[in-house]
């Protein structure tokens, strides 16, 4: 009876080890893919937030002044002229954007109640995410170059309702405000078309995005970013600050 009891206790013995070390090593296992989820998960949300960062314009830094040359070119558009030029109005537009549809009202009153005091200056700047903002600023500038800039600006703003926000091709709209205003149609196609007209509306978007313009409407004040609301109490409130300094 002794010795067939003595073989039992050693294979107990060597037995016994292995299973904690399986265990440790399954363990050391899962918190390695447990830290590398984690990695993956942070990253994958501080691209999103980098994203959303560059995107929205509510969290660009505003800037504190835009350099004169690049403000206002000698080919930019001027509406109003003050003969002191102790104040300009400079307001960065896409003509399909709702919000530039909606200041459209109190800019116009702005420019009747200041008429001779302040330079107003309207300046390109179509967003990608608009079917025809690229198109409509370049029928604006056909039309400027038959001397009919201010005639398509309100046209494009008084019809905006009709024609914006839509994914079909507003070539033929455009081309009827330009019969509507007595333009020379070959001519006023032919610009529409020509890589001078494209540059002209390009020249504008890269001046307003190095003055840090991110949306629109986006104005400045002698050379300074209006931060307030674009209402006309709002942009008022501002000319009436820069013509008594």
């Amino acid at each position: 009876m002794p010795t067939t009891k003595r073989p039992t206790g050693p294979a107990k013995r060597t037995t016994k080890p292995s299973r904690p070390a399986a265990k440790k090593t399954s363990s050391g296992i899962n918190t390695k893919i447990a830290i590398g989820a984690a990695g993956v998960i942070l990253f994958v949300i501080t691209a999103i937030a980098v994203f959303a960062r560059t995107d929205s314009p509510a969290t660009q830094s505003p800037t504190t002044g835009a350099p004169a040359a690049s403000m206002v070119r000698e080919d930019s558009h001027r509406l109003d002229v003050a003969a002191d030029g102790k104040v300009t109005v400079v307001e960065f537009l896409d003509f399909e954007c709702e919000s530039c549809g909606a200041a459209y009202p109190g800019v116009e009153q702005l420019r009747k109640d200041y008429a001779g005091k302040i330079t107003y200056v309207v300046r390109y700047f179509p967003l990608p995410g608009h079917r025809n903002s690229g198109t409509a600023a370049a029928a604006a500038q056909a039309a400027a170059n038959q001397g009919k800039f201010e005639d398509m600006y309100h046209k494009l703003f008084e019809t905006q309702s009709t024609w914006g926000e839509s994914q079909d091709d507003k070539s033929a709209v455009f081309a009827g405000f330009a019969r509507e205003l007595g333009l020379d149609m070959a001519r006023f196609e032919a610009d529409v078309a020509s890589e001078q007209t494209k540059a002209r509306v390009e020249a504008d978007r890269t001046d307003g995005v190095a003055a840090g313009v991110r949306g629109t409407p986006t104005f400045f004040i002698n050379g300074q970013q209006f931060q307030g609301q674009p209402s006309y109490d709002g942009l008022k409130a501002a000319v009436d600050a820069a013509l008594a300094g």
